[in-house]
């Protein structure tokens, strides 16, 4: 009990550290997708811009847990915020007299990079969660949430910042602003961070990735569909139906276009952080066994499962864009946050209950690379629906992967286990 002010000095370290992180993760992310919109980039092509990012964050997170276990949680802390601000410097560098292929390819490069980056910041802070949370009923998850539903908010505010970054300054002058904030973030985090976090231990073996527990393992596959239901809509889909809807293709209506969409997409990340940051209260996590915790896994992902449904319904009954299914759709996909925000802040409590201390950066890096596999078959998804199918096709696409979450998370076991 007496390291518990140093471990805590550490955790509030990390953890402002990845605040910053996730807030220039999301200006980048509406930087990118409204800049090449415009650009004439359709849907398809959009998605491609991302898909290395999330490829990406699939290998970072299978290798980055043997790396925190070898070399230390503060190693892959300080790596993740230096890429990020390389990747950042890289895409300023960014020619419009490049051809389209060009374009593509190098935007795609650096997103990779910057994907590279954030799963390496996101495995340090989480899995510092279990080595430095109370160990009082209820602590944990309190923790947890607190952690994933703050880190959600700050992103949120990067998706308005980025929105507004845009339209204030261009894309140019945001990318290089954003770096060099993150810059003097990485060299201040360096300076003033407090020890309490594990250096790493060197027989630590890469092929101890690969977890053998059955609940880890099936919760990575609720994982993966879960995820993937959110961002087969949310990375392109939604974004370009508002595009359309409120832009009339001038100058000025554009910045109002992308300011009215950061908005959205910022509130809609807020929404989702706040509701996770009180999921413990949510859920009555303090008086609940562990065992009730894991049964209502499934249950709170077939009640999320519902309403892509009824939007898919809705959207094949309007056909096409219409004032009411545009209301429809802000009103349906704010619930979705909501409820999608229980699911998130559980999975994201049941691993750290299902792990050992001794091996949860291997735990958290292979979940975690399950959660990068979802967001990379969304993103796939959400490009090739939207121009094939349209919003329909999209969203009956998310409904079918919440219920092959629920599917995979009905799997799940209470367990008895020590800690050692």
């Amino acid at each position: 009990m007496s390291k518990r002010p140093e471990g805590l000095s550490a955790y509030i370290a990390v953890t402002a550290a990845y605040w910053a992180f996730m807030l220039s993760d999301g200006a980048l992310r509406m930087l990118v997708l409204l800049h090449f919109h415009t650009l004439g980039f359709s849907p398809v092509q959009l998605a491609y811009l991302f898909v290395l990012y999330e490829f990406a964050g699939m290998v970072t997170n299978l290798s980055a847990g043997w790396i925190a276990a070898r070399f230390g949680l503060t190693a892959t802390l300080y790596a993740g915020l230096g890429l990020q601000v390389a990747a950042l410097i890289a895409l300023a560098q960014l020619d419009p007299e490049w051809s389209l292929a060009l374009s593509v390819a190098f935007v795609m490069g650096v997103q990779g990079a910057s994907g590279v980056a954030k799963d390496l910041a996101k495995m340090s802070s989480k899995s510092a969660v279990k080595l430095l949370a109370p160990s009082e009923e209820g602590g944990l998850f309190h923790w947890v949430a607190v952690l994933t539903g703050s880190k959600n908010a700050v992103k949120g505010v990067g998706f308005l910042l980025g929105a507004a970054l845009l339209a204030g300054i261009g894309f140019v002058g945001a990318v290089w602003a954003m770096a060099g904030v993150l810059a003097v973030i990485l060299m201040a985090v360096v300076i003033a961070m407090p020890p309490g976090l594990p250096r790493g231990r060197k027989g630590a073996k890469f092929s101890e990735v690969f977890s053998k527990s059955a609940n880890v393992n099936w919760l990575s596959a609720a994982r993966v569909f879960l995820f993937g239901a959110r961002d087969v809509w949310f990375v392109v889909g939604i974004p370009i139906y508002f595009y359309g809807v409120l832009s009339d293709g001038s100058e000025a209506g554009n910045r109002a276009a992308f300011f009215l969409i950061g908005t959205f997409m910022a509130g809609w990340i807020i929404l989702y952080g706040a509701v996770q940051a009180s999921a413990p209260k949510i859920l009555r996590a303090k008086s609940r066994p562990e065992a009730e915790l894991i049964a209502s896994a499934r249950g709170w992902a077939l009640a999320l499962c519902g309403v892509p449904a009824v939007l898919t319904a809705l959207a094949l009954m309007a056909g096409g864009a219409q004032p009411w299914l545009t209301v429809a759709l802000v009103a349906g996909l704010l619930v979705f946050g909501a409820i999608f925000a229980v699911n998130s802040a559980l999975h994201s409590y049941l691993i750290l209950a299902f792990t050992r201390a001794e091996r949860v950066t291997l735990d958290v890096g292979f979940y975690y690379m399950a959660n990068a596999a979802g967001r990379l078959l969304g993103t796939l998804l959400s490009g090739l629906t939207y121009q094939v199918g349209g919003l329909a096709l999209m969203l009956g696409v998310a409904t079918g992967m919440v219920a092959l979450s629920a599917l995979a998370a009905g799997r799940l076991t209470p367990q008895e286990r020590t800690e050692t």
